[in-house]
């Protein structure tokens, strides 16, 4: 690693006390502030980080990171709370503590002022770090252990804090953090070289080259924007004036929207995003706690990215091998091919009707997935990173195969519940390994396994260990990970990886093309994620311009917080073992968990809304959408409730943001014939613009960080600056005046429908039916849903809009109260009481009958002997059971 440095660079001091805490191996390159080292900035760029294969870190405190993350410092000694707490100030010190610094050390340096004066200007961030360090009560700002945010922080403010005159007294904290940390050896040798004669007069010298930095905001950072909080910053009358020129002019600056050419691959010089949503399971109906998880958040980045004219690829597809999908089978009487294709299906239907706008849609049993599987697995083979290991499980004997763990059931080892799964038991919650069940049962013939011993391939994840730890501390160094799946990863590492099997015994899964272990299959975990490339091959066969182009392509893996290890750690060390150079993950977006009301979601009681079930609730999908991603679960569990759906739907849809798109363009229709009156922008009306454009900028801020539920709040907000600024207005009092307040009501119309205008754009990743609803009504012309950080006037003057409706329709308390009933359980509990006699024998009579039929086709096919035992054994089960429920019907006749 080469680090370039400069010694007037605000960011050399950071840099080398974290190299030198950390022990990275760096050579140092010292240049002038002019050198040009990174080949893709315009203007040169000091201190930056040289990590070979053209792959340069260019932002100091991203610097600092790497050095911490490479050394495993933070990976061993952080928890989440402490982790979260840094990535909360590495922002804080960016966005807030940066501005008010740069105008301290230009009034300090450049032109020598000191005492109140500077220390004015630094009093609120000084006060943060110190309430944040009284408030913990430890040595170090994340906890008791020194991160990077520590050297980040003491790096930014030593230039200015090595002076005491402006570290107050009353600050004890601060104070004593400050001097703890000036004492360290590693800060010690950083400031002795960099805070020399010579580093200073460079230090002028740069600050010099800039203008005179102003402070314009007052508000203490929070990495968490609360919902009341607009972009609350004063602006200055400069800003107000740009900003205004800049709507005035009109589209004429804004890009064309990108249409990219089928099917869609990189395009040189754009910014090529693949995105990936973890794949659903085929054998369940996904609720609504998978949907906000996975392909809904998913789908909301990927419209986003397409108003930014990001080249963007939206892959997924149905999970169809392993054991569920054979447990599955067996249940319906079908073939584990006829479940795929049935609920591929039902997966496929659910997510057009919640709207998901996927590129491909595909399903890994495939031809490609068994070719590509296959390919990785021979080249971790020929690299020497698989080993074979001995399994103890159970077999039976009469099914003649061993007994995945769903096909095992017994007593509990723990609580003695006889009903124990041979993976987990249900009424103790405590894992198990079927081996440990007592009295076990197979499941398919209710005969008595026996304990046999298999030999297993095990990816070796030791092996890889280092090369995954280097490739993750520039991952999480430069992309955009959740502190959820940043700590999951770390907690995996710091435990030391163990080799991971990836073969089961099963017949339903992609074949092992290794002699002496040709009867099994691969373990779903391994299979799986491959599925990502299978699928995007069966879109393209030019998908290897996706898949092995890391230099080109930004990948995001969006999916639920149990998915995390399996994205971060084992799906790259499959592919870092193959030596080739694929793609690996940059930004990986996790969820926590969504719950129902007061418990969990539950097919099998009748609890919670799935997916199938959503579209026949009568609420439009768009408003599942909304409400999903207004309580999307991003840094905790959060839970669906009815009465706050409500809430939500009467008061931030129709009251709000609904209200004021119908007033606006109601106006229109009703004051000016449908054509959009003249304005003549007063001081106030620009301010307001400015407001509105300040809250566009945030949310694509918090969009482009998939910080998908605060950037709603964005949204909302702009809806209430324009409800407000038409109450204060009043322009259906001001038409009826005279001419200037006929005048003042046309421009207050016209900016308002403006507004109307850019909320249907922004509003499309969240609901795209109410998107096209807005612009239809209002005449939007498409070549307008394009994203920048300016908000334009799209409807000038004259222009003619459509008929104008209500978007949003108020949900009643009694319609609530009577869906809220019908998901609680209560009714299937019931109905299943009064009829289950009946209902089972005449569900039994269909599930023998395809099973009959299934039995036959085999023997047709001249399949195995094994599978027609099992086959035959599950019908005769199965027969035994229609016996015993015709019985108990006619009882109850």
């Amino acid at each position: 690693m080469k680090l370039y440095i400069s010694e007037g660079s605000p960011g050399a001091l950071k840099v080398l006390a974290a190299a030198e805490a950390a022990g990275a191996p760096v050579e140092l390159q010292w240049l002038s502030q002019d050198a040009h080292v990174v080949p893709f900035l315009v203007r040169p760029q000091v201190p930056a980080l040289w990590l070979g294969k053209e792959t340069i870190l260019f932002s100091a405190n991203t610097i600092c990171k790497y050095f911490f993350r490479l050394s495993g410092k933070e990976v061993c000694d952080l928890g989440q709370e402490q982790s979260d707490t840094a990535n909360q100030l590495f922002e804080w010190e960016a966005t807030e503590l940066e501005p008010p610094l740069s105008a301290a050390m230009y009034l300090f340096v450049v032109q020598g002022k000191r005492g109140e004066e500077v220390l004015e200007v630094m009093r609120k961030p000084l006060d943060y770090i110190d309430l944040t360090l009284t408030k913990k009560g430890t040595h170090y700002l994340t906890g008791d252990v020194e991160s990077a945010a520590d050297v980040v922080l003491w790096g930014s403010l030593f230039p200015l804090l090595q002076d005491e005159s402006f570290l107050p007294d009353e600050l004890k904290a601060l104070r004593r953090w400050f001097q703890n940390m000036t004492l360290k050896e590693h800060c010690k040798k950083a400031v002795e070289s960099i805070w020399t004669l010579k580093g200073l007069q460079e230090l002028k010298a740069y600050l010099q080259k800039h203008p005179a930095p102003s402070v314009t905001f007052e508000k203490p950072a929070t990495n968490e924007p609360k919902e009341e909080e607009a972009a609350q910053r004063s602006v200055s009358e400069e800003e107000i004036a740009a900003i205004a020129e800049v709507w005035v002019r009109g589209p004429v600056g804004l890009p064309k929207p990108w249409r990219p050419q089928q099917p869609i691959v990189p395009v040189e010089g754009m910014k090529n995003v693949l995105i990936t949503s973890a794949l659903p399971y085929v054998n369940n109906v996904p609720h609504l706690g998978n949907i906000i998880g996975c392909v809904l958040s998913a789908d909301t980045f990927v419209r986003y990215c397409r108003l930014r004219n990001w080249n963007t690829l939206f892959v997924c597809g149905t999970d169809e091998y392993g054991t569920a999908t054979e447990t599955k089978a067996m249940e319906e009487g079908l073939t584990p091919q006829q479940i795929c294709d049935k609920y591929y299906a039902i997966h496929s239907q659910i997510y057009q009707w919640f709207n998901i706008s996927f590129d491909y849609f595909g399903r890994t049993t495939t031809h490609h997935q068994t070719k590509i599987a296959q390919d990785i697995f021979q080249r971790l083979l020929e690299h020497n990173y698989l080993k074979t290991e001995t399994v103890d499980q159970l077999k039976c004997e009469k099914c003649v195969r061993f007994l995945a763990d769903r096909f095992v059931e017994g007593i509990c080892p723990f609580c003695n519940y006889e009903e124990a799964r041979g993976d987990q038991c249900d009424k103790c919650g405590k894992l198990i390994n079927a081996t440990e069940l007592k009295k076990p049962v197979c499941k398919v013939c209710h005969g008595t396994p026996v304990v046999r011993s298999s030999e297993h391939l095990f990816l070796d994840l030791p092996k890889l260990e280092d090369r995954l730890e280097k490739w993750l501390a520039v991952s999480q160094t430069t992309g955009d990970w959740t502190p959820n799946s940043r700590y999951i990863t770390r907690s995996w590492i710091r435990d030391g990886l163990k080799p991971r099997c990836i073969t089961r015994d099963l017949k339903w899964g992609t074949p092992v093309p290794l002699e002496g272990f040709r009867d099994k299959v691969f373990y779903v975990w391994f299979d799986a994620p491959i599925g990502y490339l299978s699928i995007t091959a069966n879109y393209t066969d030019q998908w290897e311009k996706w898949w092995k182009n890391p230099k080109q392509v930004q990948l995001y893996h969006f999916m639920a917080k149990d998915n995390v290890p399996f994205h971060s750690v084992v799906f790259p060390c499959s592919l870092l073992g193959t030596e080739e150079n694929y793609t690996l993950v940059n930004h990986i977006i996790a969820t926590e968990y969504l719950n129902y009301e007061d418990g969990k979601f539950s097919k099998s009681r009748g609890v919670g809304v799935f997916g199938d079930m959503a579209k026949d609730t009568g609420i439009p999908a768009d408003i599942w959408r909304f409400y999903l991603l207004y309580v999307r679960p991003e840094s905790q569990d959060s839970a669906f409730s009815w009465s706050d759906l409500m809430l939500k739907n009467n008061s931030e849809l129709l009251n709000t943001l609904g209200n004021f798109i119908n007033r606006a363009g109601t106006f229109v229709c009703k004051f000016f014939g449908g054509h959009v009156p003249i304005m003549e922008l007063s001081q106030d009306d620009k301010r307001l613009l400015a407001h509105v454009t300040l809250e566009l900028r945030q949310y694509n801020q918090l969009l482009e960080k998939a910080k998908i539920r605060d950037a709603l709040r964005s949204i909302l907000n702009i809806a209430r600056h324009g409800n407000q600024y038409l109450q204060v207005n009043e322009p259906w009092k001001r038409i009826k005046g005279n001419d200037a307040d006929k005048k003042r009501a046309g421009t207050v119309i016209g900016v308002s429908v403006n507004i109307a205008s850019l909320l249907s754009v922004i509003l499309q990743p969240y609901m795209p039916s109410v998107s096209t609803t807005i612009q239809e009504q209002l005449c939007v012309p498409a070549d307008y849903n394009v994203l920048t950080n300016d908000f334009v006037c799209t409807l000038p003057a004259g222009h003619q809009i459509g008929t104008v409706t209500p978007l949003f329709q108020k949900l009643e308390g009694e319609q609530i109260e009577n869906l809220r009933k019908r998901f609680g359980g209560g009714q299937q509990k019931a109905s299943a009481n009064s009829g289950i006699a009946e209902k089972g024998a005449k569900d039994l009579q269909e599930i023998v009958a395809k099973q009959d039929n299934y039995v036959q086709q085999l023997k047709a096919q001249k399949a195995e002997k094994q599978e027609i035992d099992t086959a035959v054994s599950r019908l005769a089960e199965l027969q035994k059971q229609l016996s015993l429920a015709e019985g108990k019907a006619k009882k109850k006749k």
